[in-house]
């Protein structure tokens, strides 16, 4: 299991910005909602707990609180496991542990500059470390913190929040009432390492390359000798999926490329010179355009299209599939998706005041009859980090 950084979701924009951010300095990262059971948590062994911003106060009825014991949590070896509060998260913490937390005069909004005075004189407190007094950090928040709970003391201020960031003098506990996640914040990435290597002393071993080793091994030995079906669209994610399975697996998997009248121009040819020509992959294609066109006409609402193509999609691509059984013998038994880490995030988060925008078509199970088994390797990865395994595996931009 890699070293990860549990971030806990209390709604905010930005929660998956930092698991983005914390990954990039070389430490696994997973987003869970802020309601999730203590006992989930200590099941994955974190080396550290971020705690996200969020859009609710303290005082909201049925806000997002923290859980007390989640700042009890112990490592294997029985170290207190680091706690990092963002924003509302900070706020959380304090307002747990008897701080007081109150509406600002002003919602304070922007850019900030902030101060960070010696440590007792040894030198700045190690989130700072590298970290320049006066550098600019990106402050969102309405209420602010105005007295620290017992054994808390001020590490960092601004000119309009003389709690800008706090630590427990016993304890590896900090929050920060600023955005380290955002580019705005100039040293932000800065604070964030200094948090995961520093604090929660990880080693940094979650790399795309090992990532591809891991899923290579790991398809290999759940696969067997059985075959795998993969739907692709000449995106991003198929294409790279189809790329890690084939590495894998070879002649065991077989892609479906349907041509729904809807594909950009040249991606007909295209996908399959790159998958049947530079992969030499079993590609099954089939030109359903009118079947498509036909199905849309006259429909606008937006839902409704995705539901047609959807609908329409799985009956070609079932019958793509009679026809690989036939050649086979037997039925596939897997069938591979691309899903990503977002997708599942927005599944089970907590969502404050937010509304459905559109429906993912990875997410939500599979038709009765599409009877698979699924295989979804980059449900842990964002869309940037299928993109670099894409570059490892020599998939064309």
């Amino acid at each position: 299991m890699h070293e990860r950084i549990v971030i806990l979701d209390f709604g905010s924009q930005y929660t998956q910005l930092i698991a983005r951010r914390v990954r990039e300095t070389g430490v696994y990262s997973e987003i869970l909602p802020c309601m999730v059971d203590t006992e989930e948590i200590e099941a994955r062994e974190p080396r550290g707990l971020i705690l996200s911003g969020g859009p609710c106060s303290v005082y909201d009825e049925g806000g997002p609180q923290l859980d007390p014991t989640l700042l009890d949590l112990k490592r294997p070896d029985g170290s207190s496991v680091p706690v990092l509060g963002i924003c509302y998260g900070l706020q959380a913490m304090a307002h747990q542990l008897g701080g007081k937390v109150e509406r600002a005069d002003r919602r304070e909004f922007g850019r900030a500059q902030i101060q960070v005075p010696p440590n007792n004189g040894v030198g700045k407190p190690t989130l700072f470390e590298g970290v320049p007094s006066g550098s600019t950090v990106w402050m969102s928040h309405s209420d602010h913190l105005t007295a620290l709970p017992e054994g808390y003391e001020v590490i960092a201020r601004t000119d309009n929040a003389p709690v800008a960031a706090v630590r427990n003098t016993d304890a590896p506990h900090y929050g920060v009432q600023f955005h380290p996640e955002v580019v705005h914040t100039d040293f932000g990435r800065q604070i964030l390492e200094n948090f995961a290597y520093e604090i929660c002393e990880c080693t940094g071993d979650w790399t795309p390359a090992s990532f591809v080793e891991e899923q290579v091994r790991e398809i290999r030995e759940r696969v067997g000798d059985r075959h795998v079906i993969l739907g692709l669209s000449g995106g991003v994610d198929s294409s790279v999926a189809a790329a890690l399975l084939h590495r894998a697996l070879g002649e065991q998997l077989h892609c479906i490329f349907v041509n729904n009248g809807l594909l950009r121009k040249g991606e007909w040819d295209q996908v399959q010179d790159t998958f049947r020509g530079h992969f030499d992959m079993d590609l099954r294609t089939t030109d359903a355009t009118d079947r498509f066109l036909d199905a849309l006409g006259g429909v606008t609402d937006p839902e409704e299209k995705r539901a047609i193509v959807g609908n329409t999609f799985i009956d070609v691509f079932e019958e793509q599939t009679e026809e690989i059984a036939a050649d086979l013998g037997h039925r596939p038994t897997f069938l591979a998706q691309g899903t990503l880490y977002p997708d599942l995030i927005e599944s089970v988060s907590f969502k404050g005041p937010s509304a459905t925008i559109k429906t993912h078509h990875n997410v939500g199970g599979l038709p009765e009859q599409l009877d698979f088994e699924l295989i979804e390797p980059f449900r842990e990865l964002f869309k940037d980090e299928v993109r670099e395994i894409g570059r490892l595996l020599d998939v064309p931009a």
